[in-house]
């Protein structure tokens, strides 16, 4: 049995552990996690006649599905609402998409709507609001407008036609090949895993020769256009997690058209299936919520129906809007 004074004493000490544990933080130098990311897709512009029957814009499926299939949920963001409506979409969204099409990247309601988000993205960002955008081929392109703020862009056709990547060094530390096997990066050099479908881009020389690119941009990989230019094929942002590709890693398991050369090997599924998970985990990064779980669940695209447009388009299914 412990004496009077011993007894007072160990319970000193045992109230002091318990008032250190209590004045300790729970989450010390861990990262925010969000397991409910929620991704915005910007909706395109229907340029292409066989589809302005079914509405003015439209997100093809397979982005949908690449979104979701590493683990969160969609959100299309319509391009006629106000600004003020697409401040408070910023606060409830995780992520935003920038998809392909064809619009114009400086006077168009897609380039103005992106416009309105990047620069949301960038002011958080800074601030510590973690936030990040990824853009596919015209949605790259895009990107490098927002950032140079002038279209730099040419021809750089590479039309229905599945290449290797040229990885620069920059890709070896790079957060989007992070953890990557080391067997897919090898495939990645030398198999057809990435589907372009493009007629302009970015040239390697141009990105080196203009300094807001070179400076905001790490670049990760490129590739010879048919006309022979070197151009863009992926990137990275330095210190901002924007992220920017040429070409479709969506195609790679959610399209099949068979005139279409989407590469559907085992290295390029694993290679798309690894992408989608990278861009949803920087969503979880995000803790952007809605106010509500109603006003989520109104918002989410599970309630619009994709129609089949597999015998009009080079897609099985399209939302239209």
């Amino acid at each position: 049995m412990l004496n009077t004074g011993s007894s007072t004493y160990v319970c000193l000490v045992f109230a002091c552990c318990l008032c250190c544990n209590k004045a300790m933080p729970t989450s010390l130098n861990q990262e925010a996690v969000n397991d409910r990311p929620v991704i915005g897709i910007l909706t395109q512009i229907v340029s292409d006649e066989a589809m302005k029957p079914f509405g003015r814009t439209y997100i093809p499926s397979s982005y949908v599905k690449f979104i979701e299939s590493g683990g969160s949920r969609v959100m299309p963001i319509r391009l006629t609402l106000e600004t003020t409506e697409y401040e408070k979409i910023f606060r409830n969204i995780n992520g935003l998409l920038l998809i392909g099409g064809s619009a114009d990247l400086k006077t168009s309601d897609f380039a103005r709507v992106a416009k309105i988000f990047y620069r949301l993205a960038l002011t958080a960002n800074d601030e510590g609001d973690f936030f990040p955008i990824w853009g596919t081929c015209m949605g790259m392109q895009l990107l490098t407008v927002l950032v140079a703020g002038e279209n730099l862009l040419e021809a750089t056709t590479a039309e229905n036609v599945a290449l290797p990547l040229n990885l620069t060094p920059e890709a070896d530390s790079s957060r989007m090949f992070e953890g990557f096997p080391s067997s897919l990066m090898k495939a990645l050099t030398q198999e057809p895993l990435t589907g372009n479908f493009h007629h302009y881009g970015v040239a390697v020389k141009t990105f080196k020769e203009n300094e807001k690119l070179q400076s905001f941009f790490s670049l990760l990989s490129t590739n010879i256009a048919e006309n022979g230019v070197h151009f863009v094929s992926t990137i990275e942002g330095k210190t901002h997690p924007f992220y920017g590709v040429q070409w479709h890693p969506e195609v790679n398991r959610f399209q099949w058209k068979r005139k279409q050369n989407y590469p559907h090997s085992a290295h390029a599924v694993q290679l798309s299936s690894l992408l989608a998970e990278f861009f949803v985990n920087e969503g979880r990064k995000s803790l952007h919520q809605f106010d509500n779980p109603e006003e989520e669940a109104s918002s989410l695209i599970y309630k619009d129906t994709p129609i089949y447009a597999g015998n009009f388009t080079g897609y099985e299914q399209i939302y239209f809007f």
